[in-house]
């Protein structure tokens, strides 16, 4: 309705003005009224077509506006969240970079500790094998002497035998047995 009050006192004034430059001249003419009556049933049309269709204009090019304004809006938004997403995605590109030096620095130390404690357990391991072999070796050795020493005596008894029972009587051959006896049970 403003536009309408805004436009009314202009139209008039150049309704006047023509007429003003028309009733110079002299004489209105015909084709002067014409235009007056021409210019007046304009008016009188926009009057109505603003007071019945008018609202229903302005809510159109009002309503446009305003979907035009809740886009740009709704864009603006966007164009943040999307700047932000970015900044974040950089931000988790350049933390990625760290990540892998502190995982990789990780499973480098960890590798080294592993690394370590496969080699102490391997020695671990030697150690109690030469030590098991050590005393392996001590005892077959005592066995092995053992089983020398009790062939030898062997030997030396059936020598010793031998060499007496040409020689001995039932009686030296007794004692010698005790003898030799009581120096083994002594010993």
């Amino acid at each position: 309705m403003t536009v309408l009050k805004r436009l009314l006192p202009a139209m008039l004034f150049v309704l006047a003005a023509a007429t003003v430059a028309s009733a110079s001249e002299g004489v209105l003419h015909e084709s002067m009224m014409t235009t007056i009556f021409r210019v007046i049933n304009f008016i009188i049309f926009i009057a109505l077509i603003w007071k019945f269709g008018g609202k229903t204009i302005a809510n159109t090019f009002g309503g446009r506006r305003k979907n035009i304004e809740t886009q740009l809006t709704e864009l603006e938004d966007r164009k943040k969240n999307a700047a932000a997403k970015l900044a974040d995605v950089e931000k988790g590109i350049t933390n990625i970079e760290a990540e892998r030096a502190q995982i990789l620095a990780e499973f480098t130390k960890q590798g080294e500790t592993l690394k370590a404690s496969i080699i102490e357990n391997a020695q671990i391991s030697a150690e109690k094998i030469m030590e098991q072999a050590k005393m392996t070796a001590a005892s077959e050795r005592a066995a092995a002497l053992k089983g020398i020493r009790a062939e030898v005596a062997e030997l030396v008894i059936d020598a010793a035998e031998k060499a007496l029972l040409g020689k001995l009587t039932a009686d030296e051959h007794n004692k010698l047995i005790n003898d030799y006896l009581t120096k083994v049970v002594l010993n």
